[in-house]
């Protein structure tokens, strides 16, 4: 079996969520524990930090893994999902899965998956599990694909619990209020396993008192613990002044990842640190800042406020949910821009409604049509668009509306692509 062909393999015979949606998602643990308990249970054979939350747990996974990493620890890393290639989900201190380790297990356990009959995402997180634990790393930060209670990432018992943001996203399958949504995440909690909540939010707080009493669990709303005040913002990184208890802590603190929404996983990955340094993990302040300050390039983060070109400034974003796009036009905002001109494409399981509404109709769309079947018809994209209240043209591929920005951008006008993670995807630069 070549890699191509173990790809192909995985994505027809294995239900997945990133091409079709809803109907790939098991709303049970019994596959995944199915398929650890064949493999030996490599979940219990290295310890973990359980990353989750509809915005900033990939961000926050990568700075805490390159954190780790610099502190001098093996690290693997497990998010989702992938943008060019299926290996950067699993890493160890910033390599990829090698191609020939997945052909291997595939080939190994083609019967185990036609015995449980695993989802695409189940099999991946078993087999993310068992690199980790073959490779003997000493810490592996896990990121949550969806919700928290019923992900398959949710059979581990980590050394810390992070939950980053609660907002709307899924809404068909985790919620339609802040609270719902937010007792979904506060599955992770675990006894006795310390829990840091980034974000302070009034409608989710009791849920994670509630649980955290439930299951005997520490508790830490990070922002108790942490102040952090930007003074410094650029394309490149943006600088912080960090409080710790109402102390300056750490001065001037670079971090590369850019984009509004940082502010926000701050406090949570600094609280997670501090929890594993009186856990006994040697992290010091030189790892802190030279792993938040490289992150990027520690452990291959893509897609995140990520400038693509200078003149015209091209940015993406894999914001995709309300709170996400929220934040991205601030972004867009803060560049004052003569003109921005906006490359949108969306997935048909989720109402894109009420993130057209948000868009400033000032701007110059061009609406696009991932290649998956999950993508949003482009043509019914715009009829929405236009009930909105914007005005854009149709694409038939990514490739194509981005090819018509550029053509149409004056050099000191920006263009942005973004609204699906899938769009991002298929960005030729990226």
């Amino acid at each position: 079996m070549t890699y191509q062909e173990c790809l192909d393999y995985l994505y027809q015979q294995l239900p997945m969520f990133q091409r079709i949606g809803n109907a790939a998602f098991k709303k049970s643990l019994d596959n995944i524990i199915a398929l650890c308990d064949a493999l030996g249970q490599p979940q219990h054979q290295f310890k973990s930090i359980h990353v989750a939350g509809t915005n900033g747990k990939g961000s926050s996974s990568h700075m805490l893994a390159a954190v780790l990493q610099e502190a001098g620890y093996k690290t693997g890393l497990y998010t989702s999902p992938h943008l060019k290639s299926f290996t950067e989900r699993i890493r160890i201190n910033g390599q990829e899965l090698p191609q020939e380790y997945l052909v291997s297990f595939v080939e190994q356990h083609q019967e185990l998956f036609a015995s449980i009959k695993p989802s695409f995402f189940e099999m991946t997180v078993a087999l993310a599990f068992k690199y980790f634990a073959e490779e003997k790393v000493d810490v592996a930060v896990i990121e949550v694909g969806l919700g928290g209670r019923l992900d398959s990432t949710n059979i581990i018992t980590p050394e810390v619990s992070l939950i980053t943001n609660i907002s709307f996203d899924h809404q068909s399958m985790l919620g339609d209020t802040i609270a719902a949504i937010a007792t979904e995440k506060a599955g992770i909690i675990k006894p006795h396993v310390p829990a840091v909540i980034s974000m302070f939010q009034l409608d989710a707080k009791e849920v994670f008192k509630a649980k955290a009493r439930e299951v005997e669990a520490p508790l830490y709303f990070a922002t108790d613990y942490f102040k952090v005040e930007q003074t410094e913002s650029n394309l490149e990184r943006q600088v912080f002044q960090v409080y710790h208890n109402n102390n300056l802590y750490l001065p001037n603190l670079e971090v590369d990842l850019t984009g509004v929404y940082q502010k926000y996983n701050l406090p949570g990955v600094l609280q997670t640190l501090a929890i594993l340094q009186d856990k006994g993990y040697a992290i010091s302040e030189n790892a802190i800042r030279k792993g938040l300050a490289q992150t990027k390039s520690i452990t291959g983060l893509k897609g995140r406020w990520q400038v693509l070109q200078q003149k015209p400034l091209i940015i993406c974003d894999t914001g995709h949910n309300e709170d996400g796009i929220r934040q991205i036009l601030l972004g867009l905002e803060q560049l004052q821009a003569k003109q921005v001109h906006m490359v949108f494409g969306a997935v048909n399981d989720k109402d894109v409604t009420k993130i057209l509404e948000m868009l400033p109709r000032s701007y110059t769309y061009y609406f696009c049509q991932a290649d998956i079947p999950r993508a949003l018809p482009v043509q019914e994209l715009v009829l929405k668009a236009e009930a909105a209240g914007l005005e854009g043209t149709a694409f038939g591929t990514v490739a194509e509306a981005v090819a018509a920005a550029k053509a149409n951008a004056a050099q000191d006008e920006v263009i942005f692509i973004g609204g699906s993670t899938f769009v991002v995807a298929e960005i030729e630069e990226l």
